[in-house]
């Protein structure tokens, strides 16, 4: 493992920096698929919902648009949810090739082919591996969102009993066709969302995934507007969680 590497594990988690996880939380990389994927796992006991935060794209591109070497996030906005959820069993997520740059790791993982087949797939093993025959609470932030919709729609065999997404994209070509970006074209989409119960929170100050967007993509019903929320900052969120 590069040295870089080393670094970015220990940051998660919270030998290096200024962001710690918390005490009751271990840091466990999985093999999964093509890719190690870095996770902080909580489980305290094997009958209430796993709660799943799947972490967005990172830093996938720099300042001027471009792709980066590293895709591992800066921000701890996902990592701070997952340390203030005091449910029993919750797990932190990274996407593929963050903190970890496996060795089949290649640039249109975190760019063009954030969504492919074998991203997906990967990410859905992670999933299996961790969780067993107990039901799953999905948390997606921002293309986290799209992750975790498609983990439902391609892997009905695992037990997803609710659906959650922050600052969400859930329609990739809506979303680069809305700013004028190249498409994802390695990537699935997600043409129709999964029939799971699910809350879309979306912030009326995120320029990321702007508001009208998601009243494209979901039911009014589903859609939980937060007052002043930008992208990476939905101030103290109460998320809705199935009892």
């Amino acid at each position: 493992m590069k040295i870089i590497q080393i670094f970015a594990v220990l940051l998660l988690s919270g030998c290096a920096g200024a962001w710690r996880a918390p005490d009751d939380f271990t840091y466990v990389p999985i093999v999964a698929g093509d890719f190690e994927i870095a996770t902080l796992q909580k489980i305290s006991n094997n009958t209430d919902p796993i709660h799943i935060y799947i972490e967005g794209d990172g830093h996938a591109f720099n300042g001027r648009g471009m792709p980066t070497s590293d895709p591992t996030p800066r921000g701890t906005f996902v990592r701070d949810l997952v340390a203030s959820d005091p449910a029993p069993n919750v797990i932190y997520m990274a996407r593929p090739c963050q903190y970890i740059m496996s060795s089949s790791c290649r640039q249109t993982d975190w760019t063009n082919g954030r969504f492919s087949p074998h991203v997906i797939d990967s990410v859905a093993s992670a999933i299996k591996s961790i969780i067993g025959t107990i039901p799953v609470i999905l948390i997606g932030y921002s293309g986290g969102a799209m992750v975790s919709g498609l983990i439902i729609n391609t892997h009905p065999e695992i037990n997803v009993i609710q659906w959650i997404t922050i600052a969400g994209v859930l329609n990739h070509n809506d979303w680069t066709n809305y700013f004028g970006d190249s498409p994802l074209t390695n990537s699935m989409d997600m043409n129709n969302l999964p029939d799971t119960p699910q809350i879309h929170y979306v912030g009326t100050n995120d320029e990321t995934v702007p508001v009208d967007l998601a009243f494209k993509w979901a039911k009014p019903k589903n859609i939980e507007i937060v007052q002043g929320a930008k992208h990476d900052d939905f101030g103290d969120i109460n998320i809705n969680f199935i009892k």
